[in-house]
């Protein structure tokens, strides 16, 4: 016993024996691995993420089972694989690369993103946006309107013109007025706060959309493809108020409708609740839609 012990205690000395450079190794490798995971957090590779976590889920179930031809073709499509990576993140790691060469490098590394904090719309938010939609239905003015969830929408409002005012009908009126500077484009909603205004959106590719439907809705289709935000548009042509969420439309609801679905989404503390009024809403909606 002596002798286990003394070997346990020259073996911990020698092999475990940690110093300084060790010390501040590990809290730099935990800190950029925290700062990492943070940015995928914040951007659309955490959707990206989730599915490689159950593509490798699959694998190690291949790996537990001996399934040998799976395990070959992925072997042998592991460069491919890395290559498709690089050309699926490129526009997450070119937007990461361009804001740490920005500005100073220490304060880039150094800053929170508490800025980034979701936070959500109010009820009066929701009276306002109700207005503001019907109001701009009735002039026939057209209007895209994008309000931000969990995942931010940073890569969106760069392409607009940044603002941080308070939601209102008349700012919303205001802003989608025919012949002024912001009225064409996307609004961009962060809470109870228009955050950006003239913002270009992602053209939906989905070939289930009426060709009645104009570019606004294939923008509020495509962003709601992308993203887990919520974007009302109202049609130019019809003046119909419509909502887009979760790569679904649904056209020519009325105010009580929208209302519903914006307070479905305001209650993010309660998602059992949430997703059975949810459901329940759409089941109205199809019902009424079917007769």
């Amino acid at each position: 016993m002596p002798d286990i012990a003394s070997f346990l205690k020259n073996f911990t000395m020698s092999h475990l024996s940690i110093s300084l450079t060790d010390v501040i190794e590990m809290l730099i490798l935990a800190y950029v691995i925290y700062k990492l995971l943070v940015w995928v957090k914040n951007t659309r590779t955490w959707f990206l993420v989730k599915g490689m976590v159950v593509i490798l889920g699959f694998l190690g179930l291949a790996i537990l089972f001996q399934f040998d031809t799976i395990l070959f073709i992925a072997k042998n499509s592991l460069s491919v694989i890395m290559i498709a990576l690089i050309v699926v993140f490129q526009p997450e790691l070119r937007t990461a690369l361009e804001h740490l060469g920005k500005g100073n490098v220490l304060m880039n590394l150094l800053a929170t993103n508490a800025s980034m904090a979701m936070a959500g719309f109010d009820a009066r938010t929701i009276d306002e946006l109700v207005k503001a939609s019907y109001a701009l239905g009735r002039t026939r003015t057209g209007a895209l309107m994008v309000i931000e969830r969990e995942l931010p929408l940073g890569e969106f409002i760069r392409t607009g013109i940044e603002l941080d005012a308070l939601v209102t009908s008349q700012l919303l009126i205001n802003i989608f007025e025919h012949n002024t500077p912001l009225h064409d484009g996307a609004v961009i909603i962060r809470g109870n706060r228009v955050v950006a205004a003239t913002c270009y959106l992602p053209l939906s590719n989905s070939q289930e959309i009426s060709k009645d439907l104009g570019t606004r809705h294939r923008a509020a289709l495509g962003v709601s493809e992308n993203t887990d935000s919520i974007t009302i548009i109202v049609s130019e042509e019809s003046g119909r108020v419509s909502l887009a969420s979760e790569g679904k439309l649904q056209l020519g609801i009325t105010p009580e409708q929208l209302r519903e679905e914006l307070s479905v989404y305001q209650a993010e503390d309660e998602p059992n609740t949430r997703r059975f009024i949810r459901w329940k809403g759409r089941r109205k909606h199809e019902r009424k839609t079917d007769q």
